[in-house]
């Protein structure tokens, strides 16, 4: 089945801009729940990575633009992470993979950064800025390991990076956000260049329009909001419970 005009459009439009505003708060990208939604339409295969990894482009875009502008950024502390990630996410765009094992990976991926993002050790105990970005080792395998990951599955990895400096107390909530906003920017534009190397399926470029239309909106409401009112706690839950919803959604149509 594959998306129609007018109302599955609008449907889909509303699902999209919603689920940017929830990850735009947390300085995410939303390609975990734009790649599930996406599949479980029945899109073919190619059109959904290329859709899913577009569309996280667009959001965290607009967040690293505001985060940029609010000084939360040391490029001494992210640069480890951006470095190593980059060309590991290319790569891994590059692995060719069926497209069952690709969801399989991809549903056991969001359940375990659903169980991160709840059960985030950490999370509300943030470390001083010195102790930030201490062990450039490990930052530089993490980011490589997580960018490796994302690029195979079509994500930007914050949801895996966020959950695991809070863990590490790598540094303050926004000083997270901004970092992981900006890894997952570096690792989707990479992970898309592997897509477009390795050859992209045809695609309905109306419906690419709109859903990226749909992500800029929500995702500029959610990141704005996110410096204002959000409790980070709350959104945090609320993008676990969308990564696992997803993670058990594309798992239990693709193991079956």
């Amino acid at each position: 089945m594959y998306l129609r005009p007018v109302s599955e459009i609008l449907l889909f439009f509303f699902v999209f801009l919603s689920i940017a505003l929830v990850y735009s708060s947390v300085g995410f990208g939303g390609g975990s729940s734009y790649l599930a939604v996406l599949a479980l339409s029945g899109l073919p295969f190619g059109e959904v990575r290329l859709t899913a990894m577009a569309c996280n482009i667009v959001v965290v875009l607009g967040n690293t633009t505001l985060f940029r502008r609010s000084d939360w950024w040391d490029g001494r502390r992210y640069l480890p992470f951006v470095a190593a990630g980059m060309p590991m996410a290319f790569l891994g765009a590059m692995i060719p993979l069926r497209e069952r094992h690709f969801f399989i990976i991809l549903g056991g991926a969001l359940l375990l950064a659903a169980f991160l993002l709840w059960f985030q050790p950490g999370a509300n105990r943030e470390a001083p800025d010195t102790e930030a970005g201490k062990n450039r080792l490990r930052d530089w395998i993490s980011g490589g390991s997580i960018g490796l990951l994302s690029g195979m599955v079509g994500i930007g990895g914050g949801i895996f990076l966020s959950p695991l400096l809070f863990m590490l107390r790598w540094g303050k909530a926004r000083h997270i956000a901004a970092t992981a906003s900006l890894y997952i920017l570096a690792n989707s534009v990479a992970g898309l260049a592997g897509q477009l190397v390795s050859g992209v399926a045809h695609f309905d470029p109306w419906r690419l329009l709109t859903l990226i239309a749909a992500v800029a909106i929500g995702g500029q409401i959610g990141v704005r909001s996110s410096l204002k009112w959000l409790s980070p706690v709350w959104v945090r839950r609320i993008t676990a419970l969308l990564v696992c919803w997803a993670g058990s959604e594309i798992l239990w149509k693709y193991l079956h």
